[in-house]
Order: structure tokens, then C-alpha cells, then sequence
């Protein structure tokens, strides 16, 4: 048996290929979920686990996992992340960590190691939420947080039914899930963010995940002349909605405690420049590592809510599209992180991550953590994301000597 070596020039290779597959005519990279493109980067990963000598499995919510098999019946080490993107996306968010999880198993099988229990690399469905909602759903129903029979039903953006289209593409399995509950799972991502590339550290060990909730918010006033109403007998729903998103963006801001809001869409009814608007739809994502504190600023929007349309004298509902608690991650898997990034010589911290990950989920039912290594400029989300190629080497590494220590080799 010889140490087992991370192969970088290949798994920085399979990036690439990876990334090539769901470019439009403009080179504008696009794999949805259950769409041709993401059928076709399945494909291709698919092709990349059989050539390692990987079993193939796929759920009923076409979760894919490559499992290495062993002679005990121990549960499962799982490691890996997810391969569809948002529109116009970058090539290494989720793609990287399924990707480096396919090279750490290959990198142990070359080197003709026995582990002392199965090891699988998943990629999970519909992590990023674009088409169908919500969010993360492949891995919230692998952990029972979600029936598989109202994932499958979810209407999409254009129409479709994730299920219709999952057997469309040839990635709707048979099975609930193909093995036991994981006996830890792994999740090696870019950042996204701008903290370790900012203080110039190589490696983050992510202790502590956000909570997320996300609301719709809908505001009624009364459309009318804008010229010829005066600002005192308005029922301005555009008005009203400007007020909440100021209000949760400023109170954020002055708070100390982690919080961040957004308001990342609005649309106005009759959306005319000339008329005062009747409706104005938004929504609102805030997020904040301690539950009573994202509670509080829940509390918080929704008093405020009831201030501004008293005093403008227009009416409200809300929708709630997304609530996840703050997830605190295994203690020991953190340290394990900690400990393989600082015997390479890597500079390492721990740190939150303010996005969601298919960790989060199977938090739920196995201990888990994250690795992270640094985005440029923290750009994610946008061609433009990029981690050198250095660090990504780096990150798989770490991620090897984590694995090699959970699985007793």
C-alpha cells in the first residue's frame, strides 16, 4: 500500500469538462435542475464514478451517489455537494466538492487501501432552488425533512413537474435511499464569501451555519393619479415596500450580532410612472447564526410591518417560503479539519457560512462539517466566481486526510 496522492491535474481537468457541459449560444453556463443540462452533466459524472470502480445508486429524488463498497456492513462515510447551478453561473460552486469527493476516492483506491467501513459520494438534486423550491430539496429529503412525494410534485418556473421531468432525463430511482443513515458526512465548497481570502487563510473550518428565512411579502394601497393626489391621501404600496426594505437594511447594518437582510426582488402593480402603485410584491431573506436572534429579527420586520401600514394606510400579507434553524456541526469533524489542514502547513480558521449547503441537511441525521477554501474577491453565484487552482488542491487534500481518518485507514 502507498500513501494515497490527490491526482490534482485531473481533478482540476474534471472542473473544467464539468463546467463546459450546459453553455448556451452566448457560453453562458446554466444546469438547472432535471433539465437537459443538468441530464447531461449527470451523464458525464456518472461515467466518472463507473470509471473508478464505483457502484451507482440513484433515490427517488434522483439524489446520485457513487459508493465504494466494503465487506462490513457499517454505515457509510458520505462526502460531496451538488452539480446544478443558477443562471449564468461560475464552475465551482457545489461542482468541486462532488468533483474532489470522486478524486479522493479514486486517489485511495489507486493507493490500494481497505476502509474500515463504505464510502459514497453523492451529488444531491436541486441544491440550488432556481427551478423548483425549495432549496437544498435533494438532500432535505434525504434526510427525512421533506416527503419525497411533495418533492416530486413541486411546479417549477417554467411549468414542469420535478418528477414528470426527473423520469424524462432518466434520473428517477427506485429506491427512498440506497444505503444506511451516514456514519459522518463531508462537504468540501468554495466560500462564496470574502473571509478567508481577506485575511490570507487557506483553509475554513465551518463550525456554525447560518439560519435562513425567507418571506414573500405583498403590500395593497390603491392606484392612483400621480400627479393629482395629494401626498397626504396616498395609499402608496410602493412607498410602503421602499420603507421595509430601508428598514431591514438598516437594521442589520447597526446589529452587531451577525444579521444580514435582503430584499433581492420587488415588483410593482401597475408598475406605471405615472401612477402610484396598488400592489408592491417583495421578498425579504434574512439570516443570523443564533435562532433567538433570527427570531428576534423576524419579530422584528413583522412589528414594523404593522407600524407602516397603519401609518400609510395600506394592508399586508406574508408568505413564508423558506425557514431553516442555525446548525451547529460536529465538533470532532471540525477539529479533524483544524488538525489535517495544519499538519500541511495550511493556514486555517474557523468561521460560519452565510449560504446554504446540503450539509445543513444531513446534519439533521449524521454528525457533519464543511471545509472551505478561499473565492476571489468572494464572488459566487456570477461566471466571474473563481478559486485558484492551487487552493483547490489544497481543499481536496485536506478533504483526503479527513476522509482517511473517519473511515480507519
Amino acid at each position: 500500500m502507498k500513501n494515497p496522492e490527490i491526482n490534482a491535474a485531473r481533478l482540476l481537468d474534471r472542473i473544467q469538462q464539468l463546467g463546459a457541459i450546459g453553455r448556451d449560444a452566448e457560453g453562458r453556463l446554466t444546469r438547472l435542475a432535471a433539465s437537459d443540462a443538468d441530464m447531461a452533466g449527470r451523464d458525464q459524472l456518472v461515467a466518472w464514478l463507473e470509471a473508478v470502480g464505483l457502484e451507482v445508486a440513484i433515490d427517488r429524488i434522483g439524489n446520485i451517489f457513487g459508493i465504494w463498497r466494503t465487506d462490513t456492513d457499517a454505515n457509510p462515510l458520505l462526502i460531496g455537494s451538488h452539480i446544478d447551478t443558477v443562471i449564468d453561473a461560475g464552475i465551482y460552486d457545489g461542482c468541486y466538492g462532488v468533483l474532489a469527493g470522486l478524486e479522493v476516492l479514486a486517489a485511495l483506491k489507486e493507493a490500494g487501501v481497505a476502509p474500515a467501513r463504505p464510502i459514497a459520494v453523492a451529488a444531491f438534486t436541486n441544491e440550488e432552488g432556481v427551478r423548483y423550491t425549495p432549496d437544498m430539496m435533494g438532500s432535505l429529503v434525504y434526510a427525512g425533512g421533506l416527503s419525497v412525494e411533495d418533492a416530486l410534485a413541486r411546479v417549477g418556473i417554467d411549468g414542469t413537474v420535478l418528477g414528470d421531468e426527473l423520469r424524462r432525463i432518466g434520473y428517477a430511482g427506485a429506491r427512498d435511499a440506497p444505503f444506511a443513515t451516514p456514519h459522518a458526512y463531508v462537504e468540501l465548497h468554495v466560500e462564496q464569501g470574502p473571509v478567508l481570502e481577506h485575511k490570507n487563510l487557506a483553509i475554513g473550518a465551518v463550525e456554525t451555519l447560518q439560519g435562513i428565512s425567507w418571506q414573500r411579502i405583498t403590500v395593497q394601497g390603491v392606484a392612483n393619479h400621480a400627479g393629482t393626489t395629494p401626498m397626504a391621501l396616498r395609499r402608496d404600496a410602493g412607498y410602503a415596500a421602499a420603507k421595509v426594505a430601508a428598514f431591514v437594511h438598516e437594521r442589520a447594518k447597526a446589529n452587531t450580532s451577525g444579521s444580514v437582510a435582503t430584499v433581492g426582488s420587488i415588483a410593482f402593480e401597475p408598475n406605471a410612472i405615472n401612477v402610484i402603485p396598488s400592489r408592491a410584491s417583495f421578498t425579504v431573506d434574512l439570516r443570523n447564526p443564533d435562532e433567538a436572534r433570527l427570531r428576534q429579527d423576524e419579530a422584528a420586520l413583522q412589528a414594523f410591518l404593522d407600524e407602516i401600514a397603519a401609518r400609510e394606510n395600506v394592508t399586508y400579507t406574508v408568505e413564508r417560503l423558506v425557514r431553516f434553524e442555525p446548525v451547529t456541526f460536529d465538533k470532532q469533524i471540525v477539529a479533524l479539519i483544524d488538525e489535517a489542514a495544519a499538519a500541511r502547513g495550511l493556514s486555517v480558521r474557523r468561521m460560519t457560512s452565510g449560504a446554504g449547503h446540503d450539509a445543513q441537511m444531513v446534519a439533521r441525521i449524521a454528525p457533519a462539517a464543511m471545509i472551505f477554501v478561499p473565492s476571489k474577491d468572494g464572488i459566487s453565484h456570477n461566471p466571474r466566481e473563481y478559486t485558484a487552482d492551487a487552493a483547490l488542491v489544497d481543499g481536496a487534500n485536506v478533504l483526503l486526510d479527513v476522509v482517511t481518518r473517519l473511515v480507519g485507514i
